[in-house]
């Protein structure tokens, strides 16, 4: 299936239903269908052909989003841009990925002031929502020029790359994850098959489009679901829509499950519609997991995976949080699921050996979500595919049941006086302390240790924390080798654009 095929599936279910809604305005499946049309004959006159790279810079916007299918009806491919990136950072990814299309909001009119000149390739800019700095406005390019022909979505390849998304620029030059319309289609084919669905799903995209938000509408759409737009971050309306619009499915990221938590009107809101709250991108507290499972609901649904092999390497289903009396698995919520079934996940050591059962090493991966490659990087596409799996990057373990648990990024260990120390299982730690809401935990240089444990934590609202009892804390249950021996107290932590706390900036501050 084609990124279209999602949509048209949809709409062979139903071309008047709802799909995407935005403040209360749907529109159908069939007028999405004939705006992704418009769209992809306005990109053909302006010079697009199958294969060529097409910009959204957009917040999240139902429009923004239809262009997506568009976008993939010319044969082209979906660059989508994070609005929160630097300018530089936005730059350097439109010119790797040699984009000659960008479809933008007049939000970000200033940002694509300062990189259009440095982007010869980028010939065409659109203004999706009025006319911006002389670029047409979408309606007026959607109008211009007469009628040609679309290229046949049925020959395109399913190995042919439909999405190039930007990764890693926290760290050095940005690189692009180039993922297929195949990779896709397991993807969405992982999720029907890994979760809860029962009739047309209601899904409300509260994170950004551009990331797992977006990808999460594809099965939706293939059920003929709808949509539910949320332009703005606001967890006290995302419980109000929920209830409104009956929702089924959710994805957030742990550091918002967390304030969902704190929210007052939470336990008075109707969830009963909730199907499946994914939760993911980061490890999260199984002390709030738990809570999450009584007051949110038994419908808690973890998924693990990466731009790289998008979304569902490992799953585990809401059922799979309890065990066969109804009590909550408490044993299985650090980990990251099972393996999905199109997916071999495995434990490797540093030489390419596959170790067993209950040993660490990098988390591997083969299978049809694993990415085509970076895109004009065949070193870091090389490297990627050592020994011919996908390294994720990730430290972990398989249990003798086949679950996997996560130990810690590879980058992230911290080798303090000889030993390692595993970041996560510190955070963790840390994290069952009742007046912590969150915390990042990272080495830094010391001359007798080599590097020492800091961790860096945020209270819970109206609670005041003391560093030596953090320490004291963490020392009780992990002994005095992995235990900080240096905690700060921020009452915020710097964060990405879906929550996850930057680590980098972290580092740097301390260090500063």
């Amino acid at each position: 299936m084609s990124l279209t095929a999602f949509l048209d599936k949809g709409a062979d279910l139903g071309a008047g239903a709802p799909c995407l809604t935005v403040d209360g305005r749907s529109t159908s499946y069939g007028e999405v269908q004939a705006f992704s049309r418009r769209v992809a004959r306005a990109l053909v006159r302006s010079g697009t052909r199958p294969g060529d790279t097409v910009a959204v810079l957009s917040a999240n916007d139902p429009t923004a989003f239809a262009c997506v299918f568009g976008i993939a009806r010319a044969g082209a491919v979906w660059c989508p841009v994070n609005p929160r990136n630097e300018a530089e950072e936005n730059r350097e990814l439109l010119d790797l990925f040699g984009c000659s299309v960008l479809l933008y909001q007049a939000a970000f009119a200033p940002l694509v002031a300062k990189v259009r000149d440095a982007l010869p390739a980028l010939t065409t800019l659109v203004c999706l929502d009025g006319d911006g700095d002389g670029d047409p406005s979408l309606d007026a390019w959607l109008d211009a020029g007469g009628d040609v022909d679309l290229p046949d979505e049925g020959l395109s390849p399913p190995d042919d790359v439909v999405l190039l998304v930007g990764t890693g620029g926290t760290t050095g030059r940005p690189k692009g994850v180039r993922l297929t319309g195949r990779n896709l289609e397991a993807m969405a084919a992982l999720t029907l098959m890994s979760y809860p669905f029962g009739g047309r799903p209601r899904y409300l995209a509260l994170a950004p489009l551009t990331h797992a938000a977006g990808v999460l509408c594809f099965p939706v759409m293939a059920l003929g679901g709808e949509v539910v737009v949320m332009p703005r971050p606001d967890l006290g309306e995302f419980l109000a829509l929920v209830e409104r619009h009956r929702v089924t499915h959710a994805f957030l990221p742990p550091t918002l499950v967390y304030m969902l938590l704190e929210r007052p009107e939470l336990d008075a809101t109707d969830l009963s519609s909730l199907q499946c709250l994914w939760y993911g991108a980061a490890p999260i507290s199984a002390d709030r997991l738990e809570q999450a499972l009584t007051r949110i609901g038994p419908v808690m649904g973890q998924l693990f995976g990466q731009s790289e092999a998008p979304m569902m390497v490992s799953t585990m289903a809401p059922a799979d949080h309890f065990r066969p009396d109804g009590s909550v698995a408490r044993e299985r919520l650090h980990s990251a699921g099972r393996p999905t079934p199109l997916t071999r996940v495995a434990i490797m050591d540093d030489e390419g050996r596959l170790l067993p059962p209950g040993e660490r090493g990098e988390v591997v991966v083969r299978g049809p979500l694993v990415m085509d490659g970076y895109h004009r990087d065949p070193a870091a596409t090389a490297e990627a595919a050592r020994f011919g799996w996908h390294h994720t990057g990730d430290i972990g373990y398989l249990d003798d049941d086949g679950w996997l648990y996560l130990v810690d990024r590879a980058k992230d260990m911290i080798i303090s006086g000889g030993f390692n120390v595993y970041s996560a299982e510190v955070e963790r730690v840390l994290m069952t302390h009742p007046g912590v809401q969150d915390c990042a935990v990272l080495g830094l240089p010391d001359e007798k240790w080599g590097e020492r444990v800091v961790a860096v934590v945020q209270a819970r609202p109206g609670v005041a924390l003391d560093p030596g009892d953090l320490r004291a804390f963490a020392r009780d249950r992990i002994g005095p080798v992995k235990a900080p021996k240096q905690v700060e107290v921020w009452p915020d932590l710097p964060r990405s654009k879906i929550g996850k706390v930057l680590k980098p900036d972290v580092r740097a501050r301390l260090l500063a």
